[in-house]
């Protein structure tokens, strides 16, 4: 193991013991801005940690499972930092869920995706993927946008971009259903739709080990990575309780909108995503970043709308799922742009450019709608 290898394994090793070590100290109180800087570092460490501990997992298993256990292990963190500063959150926290989703959407289909085009496309002339196994990941996206953000403003059972309890069963049920059909797809009925293309199209493995790490880890290392993972996630979920009347302050005294505070959790969790897949799409494997952005995408919705029907039993007060006029015209420029981009199989620097630019627009018009 090389020096610059064993430092990131102790980093990675030593982050999570200290998350817990955080969160037992600061569990059931409300730290001064010191104690809030330090929460808020030992998240962030938590969160890479995570992070790098599933990619320890992912790379024993390989890939296409690799992908969706790291787009998997992000979604808990999600699902947890939703739930935690629904149940603890002061003010009105009936669209959390709606804005997390909806930046986790924006933030995967534009800015994770276009981000590895144009970094892959800049290195390697143009970025080259699977347009059969990335196009049914892309419909299943938009399929599960539709259904959970698009359909309730339009439903007539219930005043407001709400669901009635029937009708957010049945969302509920369709999206574990999408995300599962689309994991058997993936993993089982048409795995090779999903791995790494090679430059002359042949689908297999491409610079596998092109990561830094020669060899997968034994078993014994996945095992104690697998139990750090897990620590690292109780410690990011319980630690964002703790944080969670900072992060509403501080938006707050801002003059922000409300919907800023579901895109700082969704920029949180994703981050590790976008550093995961601007590294595949620099040793040439855009496969993989798509697989990364898109399943992400996937199991935010996919995921994180079930754990809220059932959250919302006890959770007091509306749950707003629908998204507003805004909102729907920059998914719909997305989905399109989106489609257009996956079609060929290939992608140039433009590509990746029109996608951070409705990104950019996203951030922008968050803060000033």
């Amino acid at each position: 193991m090389s020096t610059t290898t064993a430092g990131r394994f102790s980093w990675a090793l030593v982050s999570p013991p200290i998350a817990a070590a955080v969160l037992a100290v600061t569990w059931g109180t409300h730290p001064g801005t010191l104690g809030n800087v330090v929460v808020g570092v030992a998240i962030v460490a938590a969160v890479l940690a995570a992070v790098h501990h599933a990619e320890v997992v992912a790379h024993r298993v390989g890939e296409p499972f690799g992908s969706l256990l790291l787009a998997v292990a992000v979604t808990i963190i999600e699902v947890g930092l939703i739930v935690t500063l629904m149940v603890g959150g002061k003010g009105d926290t009936s669209t959390l869920a709606r804005d997390t989703v909806f930046a986790a959407v924006m933030i995967t289909v534009n800015g994770i995706a276009g981000l590895a085009i144009v970094v892959g496309a800049l290195r390697h002339h143009l970025a080259v993927f699977n347009p059969e196994g990335t196009g049914s990941a892309l419909a299943t996206v938009v399929a599960l946008a539709g259904l959970t953000l698009v359909v309730p403003g339009f439903t007539t059972s219930a005043d407001g971009p709400v669901f009635t309890g029937s009708q957010l069963a049945f969302a509920a049920i369709a999206s574990l259903s999408l995300y599962a059909m689309f994991v058997v797809t993936q993993t089982v009925r048409h795995r090779d739709f999903f791995l790494p293309v090679a430059r002359d199209g042949q689908r297999g493995p491409v610079d596998a080990d092109g990561d830094g790490h020669a060899d997968p880890p034994t078993g014994r290392e996945a095992l104690i990575s697998l139990g750090l993972l897990a620590v690292a996630l109780v410690g990011v979920v319980g630690l964002a309780k703790v944080e969670s009347h900072a992060i509403e302050s501080a938006v707050h005294s801002l003059g922000l909108p409300a919907a800023v505070v579901g895109v700082v959790i969704a920029l949180l969790v994703l981050l590790p995503e976008s550093i995961a897949a601007v590294r595949a799409a620099l040793r040439d494997d855009a496969q993989t970043s798509f697989n990364l952005a898109y399943g992400s995408a996937m199991a935010s919705i996919g995921l994180t709308i079930p754990s809220i029907a059932v959250a919302s039993i006890w959770l007091d007060g509306p749950l707003a799922l629908g998204i507003d006029p805004l909102q729907l015209v920059l998914l719909v420029l997305s989905v399109l742009v989106a489609v257009l981009t996956v079609v060929p199989g290939r992608a140039k620097p433009l590509a990746g450019g029109v996608h951070l630019i409705l990104f950019a627009a996203f951030l922008f018009l968050s803060a000033a709608p």
